[in-house]
């Protein structure tokens, strides 16, 4: 009955290995978890996450030699007697080089060009007014920039300030420096970021014809890097509106309607290493930068050249089939057709944004 007694005592009492074994377990859990934590999340999305209502989407026809007044007619439009008034709103940080793409694609369409740029990233870094200490290099529509500069504010360090509050308040204030562009109810106002870069023919086509919806989403073909990286057309969050007292400036979802094929967005397309780094801790998923190391040039550069994520994280997406077909690089594609045409007229100067141009100098030329 004894021996009994032992065993049953025995069986109960939990075994040191097992405590062990925690003990050591714990720590590297936790340094997973801070590692890979947001990786994790990622690839679990399709199953804690729902996407957004899908937008209807509005087939654009378009063809070189064509009438506007026949084009506003396939998308069941009318021609207007006179073009609508343009006005072109974006927040800039340091977009030189697709800053003057965008404006030169889009100046024979445009009337003002508002622009404005803060002297703090959105995490709250400083940073030049590079649009102001550059605006020689945009003379070419000089008469039409309306410009303003927005006070930023500087983080303290190991300030943990959420940088999508300062992001609002930055777009907020767009509302004011619009209304100083002297806009009026029925002109058409371009909401974007300066990397979303509308075609010229959308515009042309959005001035000339009545029946267009008051607010409409523009589908962008999105690149990362260079033209050299195609990725989808995922891009949605640009919009055109027509004008009213109650429009505000906004850059997300405010209408389920969605233009086809509108323009392109060319995500950290820079020309230099320092200016990526910027924008790696500056914009609002500076949080994505988990390690000191993702902010090394060398690393930079080879992801850029492979089409590798600079943050190294899974695609963001609702399902598991769009996720698994979307891992890997980014396929690189040898096509330099229907781009910007400043951008092919200037192939030279921009050659880090064709196909064979993955080589980025080191710092930012001035």
């Amino acid at each position: 009955m004894a021996t009994r007694i032992r065993r049953l005592t025995t069986r109960r009492s939990p075994p040191k290995l097992l405590f062990l074994a925690l003990l050591m377990l714990t720590p590297v859990c936790v340094i997973g978890l801070y590692n890979y934590g947001q990786k994790i999340s990622y690839f679990f999305r399709p199953l804690w996450d729902k996407p957004p209502l899908p937008f209807r989407r509005l087939p654009h026809y378009y063809a070189e030699n064509v009438s506007v007044e026949h084009l506003c007619r396939l998308h069941n439009w009318s021609i207007r007697s006179q073009p609508r008034r343009i006005f072109d709103n974006i927040i800039f940080s340091n977009e030189l080089d697709l800053l003057e793409i965008r404006w030169h694609e889009l100046n024979p369409y445009v009337s003002k060009f508002v622009i404005m740029e803060s002297n703090t990233t959105f995490t709250g870094i400083r940073k030049p007014l590079f649009f102001a200490s550059n605006r020689a290099r945009f003379a070419f529509a000089e008469e039409k920039i309306v410009y303003g500069v927005f006070p930023g504010r500087i983080a303290s360090p190991g300030s943990l300030k959420d940088p999508f509050v300062l992001e609002s308040l930055q777009r907020g204030a767009m509302n004011g420096l619009l209304h100083s562009a002297g806009i009026s109810n029925g002109d058409l106002v371009i909401m974007s970021d300066t990397d979303e870069v509308p075609s010229p023919h959308t515009l042309k086509l959005l001035q000339w014809c009545d029946g267009v919806p008051p607010i409409l989403h523009l589908e962008l073909k999105h690149y990362m890097y260079s033209f050299e990286f195609p990725v989808d057309y995922s891009s949605w969050r640009a919009t055109v509106q027509i004008y009213t007292p109650q429009t505000r400036y906004r850059h997300s979802r405010q209408s389920d309607v969605i233009f086809s094929d509108a323009g392109w967005h060319c995500s950290f397309c820079f020309r230099s290493l320092e200016e990526f780094t910027l924008k790696m801790t500056g914009y609002s998923h500076a949080d994505r930068v988990k390690r000191k190391a993702f902010l090394n040039y060398s690393r930079i550069q080879r992801i850029i050249c492979r089409g590798d994520d600079l943050f190294d994280m899974l695609p963001e997406e609702y399902s598991f089939k769009e996720m698994i077909k979307k891992m890997g690089s980014i396929a690189r594609s040898d096509s330099a057709v229907h781009l910007p045409s400043y951008l092919i007229q200037n192939a030279d100067r921009f050659r880090f944004l064709l196909p064979g141009g993955c080589k980025r100098n080191i710092v930012q030329l001035k």
